[in-house]
């Protein structure tokens, strides 16, 4: 497996994301998130920086493995498990 890092550009629907990779320049693929993300329901949205598996035999198709955390940056996602922030009891 070929790892490399990218920005999600969009989603194509259907559990697809299309990224743009780092590593090769500017090459673009169509990456499916991995099942422990979709286990544990991490949000993937446009913007993110993520960790891309890709076969070397399809260079075309890939596997969305770890979503990097955007703390302190701007415009990145705050609170807790929460859109509104971490819910009181």
């Amino acid at each position: 497996m070929i790892e490399t890092s990218g920005v999600i550009e969009k989603e194509q629907g259907n559990g697809f994301y299309l990224v743009t990779l780092e590593q090769p320049a500017g090459h673009q693929c169509l990456c499916r998130a991995a099942g422990k993300l979709t286990k544990f329901r991490i949000k993937l949205l446009a913007g993110d920086k993520v960790l891309v598996e890709i076969s070397p035999y399809d260079l075309t198709r890939g596997r969305i493995t770890y979503r990097e955390r955007n703390t302190g940056a701007p415009g990145g996602r705050q609170g807790g498990n929460r859109p509104g922030g971490p819910r009181r009891r």
